[in-house]
């Protein structure tokens, strides 16, 4: 079952949304926040990424870090930029991306639900990044940026949030430089909110999509503050983390492409012979943009290659035969020589919502090789989740990215 809550949501008063809306911290490396931040002062990266308050030679890590990160946040509400709801309530957040809608509801959901699996994820996570979303959230006292979540679409849920929406005035409604539309409504209804409620406690499952740094940290900081409170009952703001839940069908997974520096000492007609093993190699006169499964786009030396994978390399598991692994095991780690993905630094990684044109750019800068890949689908992602296991990394690039600073969850 799906358990989840209502909150008293800390939100930009109307004339700051737009400025205040920020996407996730960690699409920005350091000095790409920097940027934001120099040119809008009210921008969630200041709390998101409190370094940006700071000279560059500081320790992004550091307490003086964490503790500006809390006071910038105390500051926006205390100058009214952001501002304390007056009762608990659901959001209806709908994010518009050249005209194809997807609407989530706003909540918070149970870290008991996470700890016992009802809260489902594909990826593994990394100590170090796990560590700083714990002080940011144990520092700041709260949730700043939600967890994105699917679940497997349900009729009744798409009627009442289609039906509010419908009768209800928007709350927010703004455009991102990014041309994405955004627009919250504001559930505030208890018969409505309830009735949510007890659908959602009926759907088995909830799925992290994107997030799961800063699910464990939620869930962590959670399980700190009830050592902390031995008579803790379950209730309290901390039991609880912010997220986004859409329906299946309606989220966007685009291709997350892969660029490498070298050949591993190969030359272009031994690399070709090599994967010709176990992939159909044909050379095409325009850019490949894979249109079904088991194709991957190569482009080498200004030539764009289709790859099709033989008959007899397809695997019956789930993991093993997403087009990421196929090119992981058969021409990333025995031919290219990397063999951790997450640590080789031969290789890199391109959103789809680069285009074609960006792997292309790369091979002319700094890389050698590129391989367009076929989107991993939503259904893969529950069913390996289902299932317990783990997706290679950077198999999924989700478009249009949820912006923090929009919602704040406090956690007493």
């Amino acid at each position: 079952m799906a358990i989840i809550k209502d909150f008293m949501g800390i939100r930009p008063s109307a004339d700051y949304v737009k400025k205040v809306a920020a996407l996730p911290y960690d699409v920005y490396s350091s000095s790409e926040a920097r940027k934001i931040v120099e040119g809008n002062p009210y921008s969630f990266l200041r709390v998101d990424r409190p370094e940006t308050d700071f000279p560059e030679s500081v320790n992004m890590y550091s307490e003086e870090v964490y503790q500006k990160a809390k006071d910038n946040l105390d500051d926006m509400i205390q100058e009214n930029i952001l501002v304390e709801d007056s009762q608990k309530s659901l959001y209806i957040y709908r994010l518009t991306m050249s005209g194809r809608k997807q609407t989530g509801l706003v909540c918070c959901c149970d870290i008991d639900d996470y700890l016992n699996g009802d809260i489902k994820k594909h990826e593994l996570t990394r100590e170090e990044k796990e560590l700083d979303r714990i002080n940011h959230v144990d520092y700041c006292n709260a949730h700043t940026g939600p967890i994105f979540m699917i679940y497997k679409k349900q009729g009744m849920i798409n009627e009442i949030i289609s039906s509010w929406i419908e009768t209800n005035p928007v709350e927010y409604e703004f455009v991102s430089d990014d041309e994405i539309k955004h627009e919250i409504w504001v559930i505030d209804n208890t018969p409505t909110i309830n009735t949510l409620k007890n659908i959602f406690s009926e759907i088995p499952a909830l799925y992290i999509a994107d997030g799961h740094h800063r699910a464990a940290s939620a869930v962590k900081v959670g399980l700190k503050r009830r050592k902390e409170n031995p008579d803790y009952t379950g209730q309290e703001e901390f039991n609880f983390f912010l997220s986004v839940l859409f329906p299946h069908d309606q989220i966007h997974i685009m291709d997350y492409n892969r660029v490498v520096k070298d050949l591993n000492g190969l030359s272009s007609s031994e690399f070709l012979e090599k994967i010709s093993e176990d992939f159909y190699v044909e050379l095409r006169n325009a850019p490949i943009k894979p249109s079904q499964k088991g194709t991957i786009g190569m482009y080498l030396e200004e030539k764009w290659y289709e790859l099709k994978i033989k008959e007899n390399k397809c695997s019956t598991d789930i993991v093993k035969n997403l087009d990421v692994s196929l090119l992981q095991d058969f021409i990333l780690q025995p031919v290219l020589g990397i063999k951790d993905v997450r640590t080789d630094n031969r290789i890199d990684f391109v959103g789809g919502i680069r285009g074609l044109e960006e792997l292309e750019k790369r091979c002319k800068e700094d890389m050698t090789i590129a391989f367009s890949m076929y989107p991993t689908s939503a259904e893969e992602l529950m069913n390996i989740s289902d299932e317990q296991k783990l997706m290679p990394p950077k198999s999924t690039w989700f478009e249009p990215k949820l912006r923090s600073g929009l919602f704040v969850h406090k956690l007493d």
